[in-house]
């Protein structure tokens, strides 16, 4: 399946994308797409229903987030080697873990906000796992069984604040906007191998990133398996798995980064694009 939420900022409805790319209304089913409506249970019922029976959403509505009422937003750092490379930074020998402030989620189609004062806002698209069943200590060799599905995160960034003003990562990672997610949730059920997946990004029509996730460092059940040592995994948890190179802060020799105005477009093989504006923070 793939599930989504449409509507205004706020109030968003669940909904489900139809095999003719039309949205469903879902919420005669369930409140919203997230928590524990993400646990196994939830989603083998919901992929009994019959999608043409479900009504149908006219027109073009926002689409918003893919996820709601986000626990925690989990990234991992350097995990591709030539995104490492160029970034100047060793390969990690353990995940780099950090954090995005929930209230940086916004829809894959919303604008961006450049902060203020901001001369090194950067792209990186990413995939993105969310966790279905909630778990500590999970094992490895089980761990895929935790994820609900995937979906399309871009991981916008603030490099000075993440690099240059001492602290964690956190600070550059988290403004709001810096977390578009979506368009779709896609179930596990319909992505055979989360690690032969094509994932891009375009700035104004010039492609800087195109990678696999094949070339992941960690791969997905080691991501899990060690969060799960450091934390609680919850239903609707999003973990944000890293970026392949072609970042801006990369381009050599001279770096590139956002501007307000431009448009970039990402995604991955088989779980939809975003599109997002620049603009200026108020």
């Amino acid at each position: 399946m793939k599930l989504l939420r449409y509507g205004p900022k706020g109030q968003e409805k669940p909904g489900l994308l139809d095999a003719q790319g039309q949205i469903r209304d879902l919420s005669g089913h369930v409140p919203d797409i997230g928590g524990a409506h993400l646990e196994p249970a939830s989603l083998a019922t919901l992929a009994q229903l019959d999608a043409g029976s479900l009504p149908l959403v006219p027109g073009t509505p926002r689409i918003g987030p893919c996820v709601g009422q986000v626990g925690k937003f989990i990234c991992i750092g350097l995990n591709y080697a030539d995104h490492a490379a160029e970034s100047n930074m060793a390969v990690p020998s353990e995940p780099v873990v950090f954090n995005k402030w929930t209230s940086a989620i916004c829809g894959p189609n919303d604008d961006v906000q450049i902060p203020r004062d901001s001369k090194k806002t950067d792209w990186e698209v990413e995939l993105g796992v969310v966790i279905g069943k909630g778990g500590r200590y999970i094992d490895e060799a089980n761990a895929l069984d935790h994820v609900a599905g995937y979906c399309v995160i871009n991981d916008v960034s603030e490099r000075a604040w993440q690099l240059e003003r001492g602290g964690t990562w956190d600070k550059g990672k988290g403004f709001d906007t810096f977390g578009p997610i979506g368009p779709w949730l896609v179930t596990r059920d319909e992505v055979p191998d989360p690690h032969q997946l094509d994932l891009w990004l375009e700035v104004d029509g010039h492609r800087y990133q195109d990678g696999n996730t094949r070339t992941l460092v960690f791969q997905i059940p080691a991501l899990i398996a060690y969060l799960s040592r450091c934390m609680s995994l919850q239903p609707g948890d999003i973990i944000s798995t890293g970026t392949p190179p072609g970042v801006g802060m990369g381009v050599k020799p001279n770096p590139v980064f956002l501007k307000p105005g431009q448009e970039m477009r990402l995604g991955v093989a088989g779980l939809g694009e975003q599109r997002q504006r620049t603009v200026q923070a108020d």
